[in-house]
């Protein structure tokens, strides 16, 4: 099983660093502006637990991004 090029954990848990973790992320795999900030909408839209799923999921997207 390939080693992922992404992942959360480890990295401080603020929302903000969470977020900019997640959006460099995608900005190095090449999501487009629009998605970026759908992506961002998205995650602070609701609380905290909310912001982690979120980001979880798109990098997972990240990491399987071909």
């Amino acid at each position: 099983m390939a080693k992922k090029k992404y992942n959360l954990i480890g990295i401080d848990g603020n929302a903000f660093n969470v977020m900019g973790y997640t959006r460099r992320a995608m900005v190095r795999e090449g999501f487009t502006r629009e998605e970026i900030d759908s992506y961002l909408k998205d995650a602070m839209s609701s609380d905290y637990n909310h912001l982690l799923a979120v980001s979880v999921e798109m990098i997972d997207k990240c990491n399987n991004k071909k």
